[in-house]
């Protein structure tokens, strides 16, 4: 589809080719394919990539460029008038590239003032003009109580091969993309889209979780994990482990694990680490900086209850007392917590001292939520090695 933007395009095919290069991969340890040479295989998945990424900028550009000159175009309408419908002319003539050719509108209101060049006429008149001009779609923007004039041009579309878009004004409660399902012929809207919502991108999450979780368990957990446990162990009395209640997917309660940075103290449960909190031990400081911390975590996302990528789980205080305070905290909660995540990719880490801080952070936890596709989350997971190399002045 034309409304399809060039970006979305290509990050789809990158995902399909990252999902069949981890498939491959795994074949190839799990079934002991090692006859097949690894390099030759990363070179020939490198190379496919390489011209198939090219090829499609290469057709994306040429589309554009075509469009833009006034070729493969399609020739559209706008029935009514008002603010929705201004705002889909605006589209039109800011996204030549789309291929879309605005011809004007059509509407009762007759006020030849306020669309000077633009008004074709009134709707009884559309339909000898879509005839004699060739439309190839119209784009209603009636209000639906206007139903049997829409009827009448859904009808007179499907029967001159028109295609016909209605779109509806929703300004008045919602400000934001909405989409929709049908259960049978029943339209639903639903307020926010959630593609995790979907078993096949959960599925897709999932097996990156466990590939990559089992990765960390196996050649980097046994490495540190003595070396850290003895570094704990001599600075300060307890466990090498620290546990703690955090609000996981649908608020449940799980149990999340961390090497212990602290000092074993009464208020772990209802205090926030701050800036030179003397609970924190030495080595602590530096796990906390280096995020070597949150190593024991990835066991929670073998076991299910996160994902490498998402939402940061918060103890159980917190999510009771700002779920009452901060418009759609717990929206976060509609998919699994994870090792690091939007919010933290972009400095928002380390103690939430106001509401506003952490309104931001759920601000940045509910458009990954909305917007979340793989790419996405190997970006994030790129990012937070970068961050932990260079440092961040929030981690402590």
């Amino acid at each position: 589809m034309r409304e399809v933007r060039e970006l979305k395009k290509l990050l789809n095919v990158i995902k399909s080719f990252a999902l069949h290069f981890l498939i491959t991969l795994s074949f190839v340890f799990i079934f002991k394919l090692f006859y097949f040479s690894r390099l030759n295989l990363l070179i020939t998945y490198g190379v496919f990539f390489t011209l198939m990424i090219s090829w499609k900028f290469a057709l994306f550009y040429f589309i554009r460029l075509a469009r833009i000159a006034g070729f493969n175009y399609r020739k559209v309408i706008i029935v009514g008038e008002g603010r929705i419908a201004d705002e889909v002319h605006t589209y039109f003539n800011t996204h030549l590239s789309n291929g879309f050719k605005f011809m004007g509108y059509f509407s009762d209101s007759n006020d030849r003032v306020k669309y000077p060049g633009l008004l074709l006429g009134r709707t009884d008149e559309l339909q000898s003009y879509c005839t004699h001009e060739h439309i190839d779609e119209i784009y209603c923007t009636l209000p639906l109580t206007d139903s049997q004039k829409i009827y009448d041009l859904v009808s007179f579309a499907d029967n001159h091969l028109i295609r016909f878009k209605l779109i509806p004004d929703f300004s008045g409660f919602i400000n934001k993309k909405i989409s929709i399902d049908f259960y049978e012929n029943i339209p639903v809207l639903s307020i926010r889209k959630e593609p995790l919502g979907e078993i096949l991108n959960r599925a897709v999450k999932r097996f990156f979780d466990i590939i990559f979780s089992l990765m960390v368990i196996v050649f980097i957990f046994p490495i540190l994990f003595p070396i850290l446990a003895v570094l704990i162990k001599l600075t300060s009395r307890g466990p090498v482990f620290f546990t703690q209640l955090r609000s996981g997917r649908n608020n449940q309660d799980f149990i999340c694990y961390k090497f212990r940075t602290m000092a074993v103290n009464n208020l772990a449960d209802e205090l926030q680490v701050k800036k030179g909190d003397p609970r924190i031990t030495w080595i602590g400081k530096i796990l906390r900086k280096t995020n070597l911390d949150e190593i024991p975590q990835f066991i929670n996302v073998l076991l299910g209850n996160m994902s490498v990528v998402g939402p940061r789980p918060h103890m159980l205080k917190h999510t009771e007392e700002y779920s009452q305070i901060i418009d759609k905290f717990m929206v976060r909660h509609f998919v699994k917590p994870g090792i690091t995540g939007w919010a933290q990719v972009n400095g928002l880490r380390g103690e939430t001292t106001n509401s506003n801080k952490m309104g931001k952070r759920v601000e940045y936890d509910v458009w990954y939520l909305e917007n979340w596709n793989f790419i996405l989350d190997i970006k994030i997971i790129f990012l937070t090695v970068f961050n932990m190399i260079k440092g961040e002045k929030n981690a402590y």
